[in-house]
């Protein structure tokens, strides 16, 4: 898909609140939109440049509806990352969720991480400078994020799945993983103007780590 093709279809996307029904079907898409326009500016332009009026003219609404949905421009700054980290773990969740065991999920999550990064090309931008620009959102996302894996990590630790650790250590295994994947994604998946699938042989050697060192034995 080239520049201007995307750049169509992503003005689309935002736009597609116009095909709501009533009037609260309506305000969830407008909101919704505003969301999808946020985070294509903030991936084009950064935290700084975003404007109001940047983002309202990519969702297609004017500037007085923006202020029905959010207060202020650091508002909708705020919770673009935590919106866009609930859809990376609703991606992941569901990606992950046909696994039998602790090693099937972790892959097919791993691997539902970077098919979400070609879905969501701005996620890096927005969560990197979410920390210097909108703190309270990138703490809400650090959070949640954290959570999200120590729950699957505690659940496989009572099936006796991580027969080595204590429960207190369970947090520290899942920043360790966390960190994993955004790091292999910096360095194997950042290509010329778009980004690349993972290798396979990338995820055959975070897995044959990752499945040894979670066992903790």
């Amino acid at each position: 898909m080239n520049t201007r093709t995307k750049k169509t279809k992503d003005a689309t996307d935002a736009k597609a609140w116009r095909r709501g029904g009533n009037r609260i079907e309506r305000a969830a898409l407008i909101k919704d939109a505003l969301f999808k326009a946020a985070s294509e500016v903030v991936g084009e332009v950064g935290y700084q440049g975003a404007s109001i009026s940047l983002i309202t003219q990519r969702a297609g609404v004017a500037q007085g509806t923006f202020y029905n949905h959010f207060e202020s421009r650091q508002a909708i700054l705020d919770q673009l990352l935590p919106a866009v980290g609930k859809e990376l773990l609703q991606h992941i969740g569901d990606a992950a969720r046909t696994g039998k065991n602790l090693a099937e999920r972790e892959e097919l999550g791993f691997k539902g991480f970077f098919s979400f990064l070609k879905k969501a090309p701005h996620f890096f931008r927005i969560l990197n400078e979410a920390e210097s620009f909108a703190p309270k959102g990138y703490k809400e996302h650090m959070e949640m994020v954290a959570s999200g894996y120590m729950r699957f990590l505690t659940s496989a630790r009572s099936r006796e799945e991580m027969p080595g650790f204590e429960k207190r250590e369970i947090e520290v295994i899942a920043f360790i993983l966390m960190a994993a994947r955004t790091y292999l994604a910096w360095r194997y998946t950042e290509g010329e103007g778009e980004r690349t699938p993972i290798p396979a042989w990338v995820v055959k050697a975070y897995l044959k780590f990752t499945m040894h060192g979670v066992r903790g034995m």
